[in-house]
């Protein structure tokens, strides 16, 4: 893409997500600025942003509620500007965790047995036994999801999740190492172990130490200490969720291995973290991508899919 074209950085966003957008966008845009390219930022704090004029591209680095659930694709389509990452409908279903498991399901990408639990007449019990997992199915970064290991826990757990969404994706308890795959341009990058504070659990508090006022965050280890059959079969299932989708241009695949060494796909983030300590930016960095060149190949591959045309 020719350095001249005006790539304007949105970050922030109306969600819950604002403040770590914040630091991506910021991230991002000194990254571009690096790479010798004319950005600008953005910051959005509603559903209608105001972008300066002659923006060629779009670069969307809002996390969750709008910018990942195709809600701000909808809005920049509407305004002719080409955007990165999914398209509308690609980030509509895959930040849906509902939508998306039928798609792994019909796919045959593996992924942990559900149900769809309705709570809004009331809160009840799901079929699926204890242990299981709680998630309100359109938040993001782990944002209202327990993880229930007794029927006590399980009431208490599916009201809080019920303050997110009237419907909740329960979902089967894996136990194994939490891995990310990132996927960019249909190629996968170096897997990362997702490694919690002893006892804890890969929430926003450990995801976000400096955001939730915890004192200790996760740890991550890049590439992940695994064999290379099965760093394979982990790559291969994260491709293959990430095809499913229809995903265009990137996303993170986060996936847990079970003691059998079997990977069982959770879901597919379509706007990843990008600070230059994010876990996308890191796994680049292991296949021998700086981050401004991370951030410069994400801006090529969405301008050739959108911008030339």
């Amino acid at each position: 893409m020719d350095d001249s074209i005006l790539i304007a950085v949105l970050m922030g966003g109306p969600g819950s997500e604002r403040d770590v957008s914040l630091a991506s966008g910021k991230a991002v845009l000194n990254a571009l600025k690096g790479e010798g390219l004319n950005a600008v930022g953005v910051d959005v704090t509603d559903d209608k942003p105001v972008l300066p004029d002659g923006v060629g591209l779009a670069f969307n680095v809002i996390h969750g509620t709008f910018g990942e659930d195709g809600g701000l694709q909808a809005y920049l389509e509407d305004q002719n500007i080409p955007y990165t990452g999914a398209g509308r409908e690609d980030s509509r279903v895959a930040f849906d965790k509902s939508l998306s498991k039928d798609v792994f399901l019909k796919a045959g990408v593996p992924t942990p047995q559900s149900e769809i639990l309705d709570v809004s007449e009331g809160v009840r019990l799901p079929s699926i036994p204890v242990p299981f997992v709680v998630k309100p199915p359109r938040e993001g970064s782990s944002v209202g999801i327990q993880i229930v290991k007794t029927e006590e826990e399980a009431l208490k757990a599916i009201e809080e999740a019920s303050k997110y969404s009237p419907d909740l994706l329960i979902e089967e308890f894996v136990e194994g190492r939490e891995l990310t795959v990132p996927v960019i341009d249909g190629k996968p990058y170096p897997v990362v172990e997702i490694i919690p504070p002893e006892g804890g659990s890969y929430d926003f508090a450990t995801k976000y130490p400096w955001l939730s006022g915890q004192a200790t965050g996760s740890n991550y280890v890049c590439p992940a200490d695994i064999d290379e059959d099965v760093t394979a079969a982990v790559q291969e299932a994260a491709v293959k969720a990430h095809q499913a989708l229809g995903i265009g241009v990137y996303s993170r695949v986060d996936i847990l291995l079970n003691s059998l060494s079997k990977p069982y796909v959770l879901e597919a983030n379509t706007i990843p973290g990008m600070t230059e300590t994010s876990l996308l930016p890191m796994s680049a960095k292991a296949a021998g991508l700086s981050f401004g060149e991370l951030c410069h190949l994400v801006a090529e591959i969405s301008w050739r899919l959108r911008g030339e045309n």
